[in-house]
């Protein structure tokens, strides 16, 4: 029995319950860029977005040039897990690749 001077506490299992079912706040999805460096050839660049992302040879030229010309590109987007895992993925290919939310 609680004392009649102190107040039970109920702590939320879930961050539905802490936050209720009004929550409104987006899902602002996030982007990968990968930038441009002196190391890596077109042709790698290419080879590596057609495996990772399964883009067709003309859309892995099209980011590959973006790069090379403008500095980066976005080649992915979505959760910010599955932006982590892209970034790893490029990392282990040697490919300088970042993530930020998108705007």
């Amino acid at each position: 029995m609680t004392p009649p001077d102190i107040q039970e506490i109920t702590i939320p299992d879930t961050v539905e319950e802490l936050l209720g079912e009004d929550d409104v706040r987006p899902d602002v999805p996030w982007v990968v860029l990968v930038w441009n460096d002196p190391v890596n050839t077109f042709a790698y660049v290419i080879f590596v977005f057609q495996k990772l992302f399964g883009y067709s040879r003309a859309k892995a030229s099209k980011l590959t040039n973006q790069v090379h010309f403008e500095g980066k590109a976005v080649v992915a987007n979505g959760s910010r897990e599955k932006c982590e895992a892209d970034v790893s993925r490029l990392h282990a290919y040697g490919l300088w690749a970042t993530m930020q939310k998108d705007d």
